[in-house]
């Protein structure tokens, strides 16, 4: 039997917490910090966007404080500006967490991106409040919409995520129409299994389209397999067993934006054996189909696809590979389908997630060459005596962390007053070196 001190020793060791190089720290704050601008859009939080309208896709919040109906969202600006520290049920403004403690009424719902949205706050669904970054708006914005999603609700289950009620939380991925995010085991197939993944469950899909979704995209039938992401068993399959020229029905992948601990991946979607279930009979794509280019009235399908026999008698998820937006016809025929459907920006660039997170990189990279710019300037500015005071603190304090980390126990956590002991030997340093 364990000792009373062994059983404390063996209950401190469990609760050390995982040691950590400076390198791997600095690798991890800076990959967050990606993270967040990835989910942001490069958004800096500090201007409202209502004044650039519409925007093709952004970063939207919905503060359930203030609109407990869930009709109304905000820009990542407004979040941060105007519905922080409310009195009462206050708002919670930490980006990367989802939400929601319904318990302590921090309702603030982050819905990661949605497109063709203008900024919400301080119009007339905010009772008389103001935004405080842009206060002359329009009382509404009638082409913004709205689902469940803006009242922390998910799925065709209406849970919310993270759910206080899971013992574990599970994935969600996003359908690229209505934008809404769903349990892999509630999308309408017999198992998650045919969802499309490689050998490591990784998403062999680009978009997802949700059971609800797909009859609107039936079209895509009609176009050939290199639209549709597959399982791997299924590709090996198809490749040795089937004609190119014939779509069985809508591929089981597509590259579907996921829900896991508070952030998104991308996921892939179900077995094509499944589609063929989804046609009122079997379509065949033309065999002079040519997906490389369309213009005017030369359709890549070379049919009319208002009378193909594409419709859906069970609906079924589909899966998209990547890249298959830009395989879409966009001949005038095609182009006005997508338009009375309201999915016209499928052939948008623009609107893809791959499109906003390059847009993203990019002004993070603008940013860090921004500041290092500055850094740069600043110390061109700095006289020859102020340069070595700064090589003097930086060298003082690379020592001095180098000498405590070596005399002290690793397997120990640090304490604040060892903390406080290093600035007040870096003080002594320099005061010594300035006396």
């Amino acid at each position: 039997m364990a000792t009373a001190g062994d059983g404390g020793s063996d209950a401190f060791a469990d609760e050390a917490e995982p040691a950590y190089t400076i390198d791997e720290y600095i690798e991890g704050i800076e990959a967050e910090e990606l993270e967040a601008d990835l989910v942001l859009g490069g958004d800096d939080g500090k201007e409202c966007t209502y004044a650039g309208g519409y925007l093709k896709r952004q970063a939207v919040f919905s503060c359930l404080t203030c609109v407990p109906d869930g009709v109304a969202g905000v820009c990542t600006a407004c979040c941060l500006n105007c519905h922080d520290g409310h009195e009462g049920p206050c708002c919670q403004t930490e980006l990367n967490k989802s939400i929601i403690d319904r318990k302590q009424n921090m309702l603030v719902v982050e819905l990661w991106t949605k497109r063709k949205f203008r900024c919400d706050c301080g119009n007339s669904k905010f009772g008389g409040h103001l935004c405080k970054l842009c206060p002359e708006k329009d009382s509404e914005n009638p082409a913004n919409s709205y689902n469940h999603n803006f009242k922390g609700s998910y799925c065709t289950c209406g849970r919310p995520y993270p759910d206080p009620e899971a013992k574990e939380q599970v994935e969600m991925i996003q359908c690229c129409i209505c934008e809404d995010w769903f349990h892999e085991d509630h999308i309408g197939l017999n198992s998650v299994e045919e969802i499309p993944r490689d050998e490591e469950g990784e998403p062999l899909y680009e978009d997802f389209i949700c059971h609800k979704c797909s009859p609107i995209c039936c079209f895509l039938k009609l176009y050939p397999d290199t639209i549709w992401a597959f399982n791997k068993q299924n590709s090996t399959s198809k490749a040795d067993n089937s004609d190119a020229n014939v779509m069985e029905g809508p591929s089981d992948h597509a590259n579907i934006n996921k829900h896991e601990n508070g952030i998104l991946t991308d996921h892939m979607g179900t077995e094509k054996s499944s589609i063929e279930d989804n046609c009122t009979e079997d379509v065949a794509a033309p065999e002079n189909a040519n997906l490389d280019s369309s213009s005017g009235s030369n359709c890549k399908l070379q049919m009319d696809i208002n009378t193909s026999p594409a419709d859906s008698a069970d609906n079924k998820p589909f899966f998209m590979s990547k890249g298959w937006r830009a395989m879409l016809c966009t001949c005038e025929t095609c182009t006005k389908l997508y338009a009375q459907r309201g999915i016209a920006y499928l052939i948008d660039k623009e609107d893809t997630i791959e499109e906003y997170e390059k847009i993203a990189k990019e002004k993070r990279e603008k940013k860090l060459e921004e500041q290092e710019g500055a850094q740069t300037k600043f110390l061109s500015s700095l006289n020859h005596v102020q340069k070595i005071e700064i090589m003097s603190g930086i060298n003082d304090i690379q020592n001095e962390l180098q000498s405590f980390l070596a005399s002290r126990d690793s397997s120990k956590p640090v304490s604040s007053d060892e903390v406080r002991a290093v600035f007040e030997n870096l003080a002594k340093k320099k005061k010594q070196r300035l006396s």
